[in-house]
């Protein structure tokens, strides 16, 4: 069933092109379907009806996701005279209109329904079409007739109207490859730039374009050569390194073989009268003409797409409709209580953007922004307009730009003459504000969304870094790379040891990695920002100050009027330090657990303000680095803690044994344990006695390395007061029982040691519980040097033995702990065997080349590294010399 009052007629022209889309219900789909039909235009050609498009589509799927709460279906038809766009939802329950009303019941000052009132404005043609569980809205635009071989033409003008060019017109051709990189450069470019051809050919055109672009907001480089067609203003890095102001137009194109590139004409930006595309004239339809847009008058078309494309362009156009030498515009915050500066033109660079100042009455405030003021003369009211204080600026006429009665920014025009403006250019001044207030506010709240989106999701991925450290040093790293680029050109991290120390100048990073010595040292000699707990970002002015009179100094001794000798080297260095320093600068607190802990330092080398949005995000991120950073610290200090106990429980060196060789290698499983399960000991008893011993304590980590404390220093007290072997384990044991519930299984080999005088040694061992020490002789045997007895800690009455083992020249004492003996790798084990074919190619080895043998042998039986703790003590009675 059909709209009544539209036309309903069915699609008589050729389709040469389709392409469609669904979206969600969601409120973001709306923004989704803008650029999709946006680009899909565009990629056919048909951008003199992309505005249009926009619009229309941005109204009927917003009816749908929005009000109707169902998904939008989008489809787009090109045909040879014009495109043909349909929305659909899938709304289940609408009423199906009633025929013979004769007209739209369509609101204007309804919410919905107003994409069709849109549609009977700016469409060729449009209509409905309903069914019970479907409605359908489509339009058709019409590509405006021109005479043939004409795009545009304008007025006869008198000379004196022209626009002002150098003598000689030069147009830079510059064609990029489709990786973004430069591949013609001609003979104006190399004129206008500096550059030659062979310089930049090859290069990302990203290394000289200077892109007036705010990471997630507005069209970046690489979208802009993606595009069919871009036209606009950004600026070119010169060999001098200065920016020269450009306009441009790029065109996509493809060559025979089909690869894409980009065509960019460039001019100097006060000629781009020659590139600049025409303001749309009114459009005639069937004898009728349709009034262009008062907002597309004031801005011309195409109109930017990105807030400060289009705040830059307000201004531009306000200052030129009122023949004035600067404009300004600021957006006010959500509260409407301070305005913000966005764009200016014709103003020294000091007047920063995203500088803030108060709205309502008082010295220093914007006490006219809600309406209409003309100052002929400021010099009598000074502080009336504070953007404008000592910019030699007499004149001024500012109005107020509003939504629905809500001030949303203020827009004026100054003049370097008094008595320049009247009521009548605040008039009309404000008649253009009227016609831009909506798109302004309708864009600022898109950019909004956008940089609060991206905000969203640069503070998770920065939660994600930050948690997946617990070193110090990577955390203070993370944390500047974080916020430069992203959110300054420098940083600088100060810490807080403890209440009683001074900051300390931890880190320095700077996007340009020559500038980070010179930065660092600037720093180191000026006192840090005050540690104060109040949230939030305050300017701090010393390295600003500091870089100027180090830049000064420098000056002065380079003429010869300075105290010290003339400087002939390090001047570029420290001006380039001066100018990095220059802009504001911005220090944040870094408070983890009530206490101040250091302090995030953002700066940035221009005359710009940092932007409220930016500091609230950098104020997260300061929160999440701090409680980062303070769990570093205490990760630190209980590693080192932690270090140093378990050092404690190991022996100290290996005493020298005279006439044995005597080596150990121990490993602890687990990061970060240096002591575990497993143990030994080797230490003297009395003279011409050594005490050896090697355990392993059930289980890892921790609570076992307490275990392994005890029974190695109750080993050596007992060992000194006299006690035989049985005996020290037998108290061994009662001290284990004692333990109650932290007691823990010990397996122990215990032995002494005592070298004789012809050059063997004699051994007693008790073996309790312990896989047997392994005896090697000079012949390549190998047998088990003791017997087994029950392991300690279990029972409380124990009855154990020594025995006695001799040990010859070049014999080999094996002592190993279950992790050797244990490896596995899948149902494979080395076992007691597989250490004997170990030990038996051993002979003639020193006791070091023997344990390393073992622990070669053991880390090669399987690929995965070991899970269990090992200790091996190797003792070897070195053969006598022969003359």
């Amino acid at each position: 069933m059909a709209e009544p009052g539209v036309e309903t007629r069915t699609r008589s022209s050729v389709i040469t092109a389709r392409a469609a889309a669904t979206f969600d219900p969601v409120g973001r789909s709306v923004a989704t379907a803008r650029a999709f039909v946006r680009d899909t235009l565009h990629g056919w050609g048909y951008s003199d009806v992309v505005d249009d498009a926009v619009v229309l589509t941005s109204e009927l799927v917003t009816n749908a996701v929005v009000h109707a709460g169902t998904a939008a279906d989008v489809l787009c038809l090109r045909t040879d005279d014009g495109v043909r766009v349909e929305v659909g939802d899938r709304y289940p329950e609408r009423e199906i209109p009633l025929q013979g009303s004769g007209r739209v019941i369509v609101s204007p000052d309804r919410e919905n329904g107003r994409g069709l009132l849109l549609c009977a404005a700016l469409a060729s043609r449009w209509g409905v079409e309903y069914t019970p569980t479907h409605k359908q809205v489509w339009f058709q635009l019409d590509l405006p007739q021109r005479p043939v071989g004409t795009r545009s033409a304008g007025p006869v003008l008198p000379v004196a109207l022209l626009p002002v060019t150098d003598e000689r017109v030069r147009v830079a051709v510059i064609q990029i490859d489709r990786s973004g990189s430069i591949s013609v450069w001609n003979e104006d470019a190399q004129h206008l730039f500096g550059y030659a051809a062979d310089q930049v050919v090859g290069k990302p055109l990203t290394d000289v374009a200077a892109w007036p672009h705010t990471p997630g907001i507005g069209t970046g480089i690489a979208d802009a050569l993606r595009l069919s067609r871009w036209e606009g203003s950004y600026g070119v890095r010169g060999t001098d390194g200065r920016v020269i102001p450009v306009y441009a137009s790029h065109l996509r194109v493809r060559d025979t073989n089909g690869d894409p590139s980009t065509v960019c004409l460039l001019v100097r930006d006060d000629e781009r009268a020659i590139l600049q595309t025409p303001q749309r004239a009114p459009v005639t339809e069937t004898g009728t003409e349709r009034t262009t847009d008062p907002f597309e008058i004031f801005i011309g078309s195409p109109a930017p797409d990105d807030l400060d494309g289009l705040l830059q362009r307000t201004v531009e156009r306000a200052r030129d409709m009122l023949d004035g030498d600067a404009a300004f515009l600021l957006l006010a915050t959500d509260d409407e209580t301070e305005l913000e500066v966005r764009a200016t033109t014709g103003l020294p660079s000091a007047r920063q953007r995203f500088a803030r100042v108060p709205v309502e009455a008082g010295t220093g405030r914007y006490g006219s922004a809600r309406m209409p003021a003309v100052h002929e003369d400021l010099t009598a009211v000074p502080g009336a307009v504070p953007l404008l204080n000592s910019t030699g600026m007499r004149s001024v006429v500012t109005v107020p730009l509003k939504v629905e009665g809500r001030l949303t920014g203020s827009l004026g025009v100054a003049a370097e003459s008094a008595g320049r403006y009247s009521n009548e250019e605040a008039l009309r001044l404000q008649f253009a504000a009227d016609r831009i207030a909506l798109a302004v506010e309708s864009a600022r709240l898109g950019e909004l969304e956008r940089l609060r989106r991206g905000s969203l999701s640069f503070l998770v991925e920065a939660s994600d870094l930050l948690a997946g450290t617990l070193d110090r040093d990577q955390t203070l790293a993370l944390m500047a790379q974080m916020t430069v680029p992203t959110l300054a050109t420098w940083c600088a991290v100060y810490t807080i040891a403890d209440q009683s120390s001074e900051p300390y100048l931890s880190y320095v990073l700077h996007e340009d990695e020559e500038r980070i010595d010179g930065l660092k040292a600037l720093l180191s000699k000026i006192d840090p920002p005050d540690p104060v707990t109040t949230p939030g970002a305050r300017v701090w002015t010393a390295p600003a100050e500091a870089g100027h009179r180090a830049a000064l100094r420098t000056s002065r001794r380079e003429l010869g009027l300075g105290s010290g000798p003339p400087v002939s080297s390090g001047i570029g260095a420290t001006l380039a330090t001066a100018a990095a320093v220059g802009g504001e600068t911005v220090v944040l607190p870094l408070v983890a657990r009530n206490r101040v802990i250091g302090m995030l330092t953002l700066g940035k080398p221009s005359d710009d303000h940092f932007r409220q949005e930016i500091l609230e995000l950098a104020e997260d991120l300061s929160r999440r680095a701090a409680l980062a950073l303070d769990n570093a610290r205490l990760y630190s200090e209980r590693v080192a803690i932690s270090q140093s106990l378990q050092r404690s429980l190991l022996p100290p060196e290996l005493p020298h044994v005279p006439g044995v060789e005597v080596e150990v290698i121990y490993r602890a499983a687990g990061e970060g344990n240096e002591v575990g399960g497993d143990f030994y000991d080797v230490f003297p008893i009395r003279d011409g006695a050594y005490g050896f011993a090697i355990g392993d304590v059930c289980g890892t980590g921790p609570e076992a390395a307490a275990v392994t404390g005890l029974a190695r220093h109750a080993l050596r007290l007992l060992a000194r007061e006299g006690f035989g072997g049985p005996a020290v384990l037998e108290r061994l044991n009662a001290a284990i029982l004692d333990e109650g519930a932290r007691s823990r299984f010990l397996t122990l080999l215990y032995g002494e040691l005592w070298p004789q005088e012809d050059g063997s040694a004699i051994l007693k061992v008790v073996c309790a519980g312990h896989p047997l020490p392994l005896r090697l002789r000079q012949d390549g045997s190998v047998e088990p040097a003791a017997e087994p007895q029950p392991l300690l800690g279990v029972m409380d009455d124990l009855e154990l033995y020594e025995q006695m083992v001799t040990l010859d020249p070049g014999d080999v004492l094996l002592c190993v702990t279950d992790g050797v003996t244990e490896r596995r790798e899948g149902t494979r084990m080395l076992g007691d065997d597989g250490l004997i074919d170990v030990l038996t190619n051993c002979t003639g080895l020193t006791a070091g080349a023997v344990a390393s043998r073992v622990l070669r042998a053991v880390e090669r039986f399987a690929a995965e590294p070991a899970s269990d703790d090992m200790a091996i003590l190797a003792m070897r009675v070195p053969e006598p010399h022969r003359a």
